[in-house]
């Protein structure tokens, strides 16, 4: 479903206001911003060094505000070419940017070149049409590292399930989407 380009921003942290372009995209569908805050209220205590992989970027909105808030790294992945230009742009204009990487391509096969245990914090919100949560979570699992966080977002009819060795730690439900924060059992 497309609708109007507009904007969203950073919520909080050292990017703050930073203002994020949201183009006339199919699938894109950020986060918004009341969610974003619940989420980042969770995870603040956690956020300090952490290392994020954000596996459906589009407007980089979580990964970005993940940093802002005192995350050490991105990873953001977007098979959009446009929106991989426009997330490397933003990347190069925050001061700071450098420790956020941009890779264009597919995100489940990009997940699985990453480095056993590389990963403190991954969200995973891929286009609700593209049903990727079972296939990203599979190529991510080796990634992540003993301790790990976990957010999910998906159809608030279809709610996702990351499987065994996850704790659920909170969930918050909009009419349109379930959103759920796990941490790695263990």
């Amino acid at each position: 479903m497309n609708r109007a380009p507009g904007r969203i921003r950073i919520i909080g942290g050292r990017w703050r206001g930073t203002r994020l372009d949201v183009p006339d995209a199919d699938g894109l569908r950020p986060t918004a911003d009341r969610v974003r805050e619940t989420l980042f209220n969770w995870l603040q205590p956690v956020l300090g060094g952490v290392r994020v992989v954000d596996a459906f970027a589009g407007t980089g909105a979580l990964g970005l505000e993940a940093v802002s808030r005192g995350a050490a790294s991105a990873l953001l992945f977007e098979r959009d070419a446009a929106l991989a230009a426009a997330l490397s742009a933003t990347a190069a204009r925050l001061p700071g940017g450098e420790v956020l990487e941009v890779r264009r391509g597919d995100a489940v096969q990009g997940l699985k070149g990453l480095s056993p245990g590389s990963v403190d914090l991954a969200f995973v919100d891929p286009p609700f049409a593209l049903d990727l949560w079972e296939p990203a979570l599979a190529a991510l699992e080796p990634a992540l590292a003993e301790g790990a966080w976990l957010y999910l977002e998906s159809p608030a009819g279809r709610p996702a399930e990351p499987g065994g060795g996850w704790r659920a730690h909170r969930e918050l439900r909009t009419r349109e989407a379930c959103c759920a924060l796990y941490r790695r059992a263990g």
